[in-house]
């Protein structure tokens, strides 16, 4: 009997969506490594870990809303104004030079993140067969971290050559390509209603979608590490004398990169659970390969590690989402989902900048701090993954 060739999942939808979202995670990834020293020559050198928390914090309120707009206004629509808050944003950093208005800035940017990845997680549910979800999840991952892989290289090198002004106009044009390619996007919610003022209004069933609590607390776990990373990093990388301080960010994403050709692949066929346990022991390895990084050599390493763990682990947490969602509320699940993950980004780098306080010595102790936080995501998966089969047993 000769196999019936399963349909690419490489449409053109697909690719203008991929296409989109690596624009979009240059944009906002192309200044992070600038601006610590930017923040510190306003004034503000002690407020570090403000920089990601602010804008987690807004991400992560916006996160509700964004899920009810993905399910009732249209996926492209809330795509859109994602990229517009970017667009806007690299525009007013230049004006708003205090350091009350750079915080201000942090939070509106937010709001960018808030909705883009929203809406195009659901968009990819609708146009995907759900036993590619997990290949669909990791190539547009790794669109969207092969934009966050060249957009530190691209901002530091534009810093470097031509000032921090360029490189937040630089951000702007990037987001603008963003949008322009999601308004050739087709819309995929098949009953679209017209925004309205009452969309807004969000119920407490509306924040939270109970069914993927379970993605929910290993994507909050293993995220406070992205953002002491984002918060430390780059003076780590000054102290032991990198230039290019978006380097580490550029290896690791690259890594990702690199992985995630085989592991959304590998989720689909051997089950989302199995991969987040490997992906959760590679990452924890990487932390505590950074909490020793005392040499150029030892954090590339640890990097490349970093990049192979979270190639692993997102693919499968991603599609593991919308495996225990109701193809209803699609918006609603991968806006938990990413509540979580911006609450984590956010505690990591608030915690962490606290516990810094621009002392360099106490970096490698915050990381090993993080690989224990993991190690606790390890620990809850295996026994889910126990009280699974114990169900499984039982029902039979």
């Amino acid at each position: 009997m000769v196999r019936k060739k399963e349909a690419s999942i490489y449409t053109w939808q697909f690719i203008l969506l991929c296409l989109s979202s690596l624009l979009f995670s240059a944009s906002f990834n192309m200044i992070i490594p600038e601006l610590p020293d930017y923040l510190s020559s306003l004034g503000g050198a002690q407020h570090k870990g403000l920089i990601i928390a602010l804008f987690t914090l807004t991400a992560g309120i916006s996160r509700p809303f964004s899920g009810k707009l993905t399910d009732k206004w249209g996926r492209v629509p809330v795509m859109a104004v994602g990229s517009l808050v970017c667009f806007v944003c690299g525009f007013l950093y230049p004006i708003l030079t205090s350091v009350a208005g750079f915080f201000l800035l942090r939070l509106i940017h937010g709001f960018s993140t808030g909705f883009k990845p929203t809406a195009t997680a659901a968009y990819i549910a609708d146009i995907i067969p759900s036993n590619r979800w997990g290949e669909a999840v990791g190539m547009h991952g790794l669109c969207f971290a092969l934009g966050g892989s060249i957009g530190p290289s691209i901002g530091s090198t534009v810093a470097l050559h031509f000032g921090l002004n360029t490189l937040f106009y630089v951000s702007s044009a990037f987001a603008l390509l963003s949008i322009v390619i999601v308004m050739y996007m087709k819309e995929t919610l098949k009953e679209k209603e017209s925004f309205s003022l009452a969309m807004m209004k969000i119920s407490r069933s509306d924040i939270i979608d109970m069914r993927v609590i379970p993605a929910g607390i290993i994507t909050l776990l293993t995220y406070t590490a992205y953002g002491t990373i984002l918060t430390l990093i780059p003076d780590w990388s000054g102290y032991l004398d990198i230039k290019n301080k978006g380097l580490f960010f550029t290896t690791f994403t690259l890594a990702s990169i690199g992985i995630r050709f085989v592991s959304g692949k590998v989720a689909d066929r051997y089950g989302r659970t199995k991969v987040i346990t490997v992906g959760l022991i590679i990452t924890i390895s990487s932390l505590l390969f950074v909490s020793i990084a005392s040499s150029v050599e030892r954090l590339i390493l640890s990097a490349c590690l970093y990049g192979i763990g979270t190639g692993v682990l997102s693919p499968a947490v991603n599609a593991w989402t919308i495996d225990l969602s109701h193809p209803q509320f699609r918006g609603r699940a991968m806006a938990t989902m990413y509540i979580a993950l911006e609450a984590g980004i956010g505690m990591g780098a608030l915690i962490s900048g606290y516990l810094y306080q621009d002392v360099i010595t106490r970096v490698p102790k915050l990381f090993f701090y993080n690989a224990f936080i993991l190690i606790l995501a390890l620990s809850y998966i295996l026994i889910y993954q126990i009280r699974q089969r114990k169900n499984m047993v039982s029902s039979s």
